[in-house]
C-alpha cells in the first residue's frame, strides 16, 4: 500500500508541475499584432452595415463596414459546376485606413488561376520576358 500511495503522490507532483509550466508559459504576453487598447478607436468600432445573400445554386454575396472606416465586399460562385474543370471564383474588395491615416484598399479574385490581389501599395514584380524571345540565350 505503501509503494501505491508513493506512486499516486508522484502522479500528482508531475501533474501539479506540469501544469503550473503551462501557466507560466500562456501568461506571457502573445507576440504578433498588438491588441488594440481598450480606449483606442478600433477597439470601439461598431458594424453599421452588414448584408450577406446565399443563393440556392450556391453563389453568394456579402459586405460590411465599420464605423473605423473598414469595408468589404466580396461575391462567389461555381464556374462550370458538375465539370472536370469545376472551380470555385471568389472576388471582392476591402479597405481600411492604415496608422498613416491613408485609406488603403485591396482588390482580388481567387479562381482555378490562383489568388490574385492589386492595390496601389502593393508592390508588382517587374515585367516577365516571353519564352524564347529575344535575350539572353536567344537572337
Amino acid at each position: 500500500m505503501q509503494m501505491l500511495s508513493s506512486s499516486f503522490s508522484s502522479s500528482y507532483a508531475v501533474a501539479a508541475l506540469a501544469i503550473c509550466c503551462l501557466s507560466a508559459v500562456a501568461a506571457q504576453p502573445q507576440r504578433g499584432l498588438p491588441q488594440p487598447r481598450s480606449n483606442s478607436f478600433d477597439a470601439n468600432a461598431a458594424i453599421l452595415k452588414q448584408n450577406f445573400d446565399l443563393n440556392p445554386d450556391g453563389s453568394y454575396q456579402y459586405n460590411y463596414e465599420t464605423s473605423n472606416g473598414i469595408r468589404a465586399d466580396e461575391a462567389g460562385y461555381l464556374k462550370n459546376p458538375g465539370s472536370q474543370i469545376e472551380a470555385q471564383v471568389m472576388q471582392g474588395s476591402y479597405s481600411y485606413t492604415g496608422p498613416d491615416g491613408i485609406v488603403y484598399t485591396i482588390t482580388y479574385i481567387a479562381d482555378e488561376n490562383g489568388f490574385r490581389a492589386e492595390g496601389a501599395h502593393i508592390p508588382t514584380p517587374p515585367p516577365v520576358r516571353p519564352v524564347g524571345g529575344p535575350g539572353r540565350f536567344f537572337k
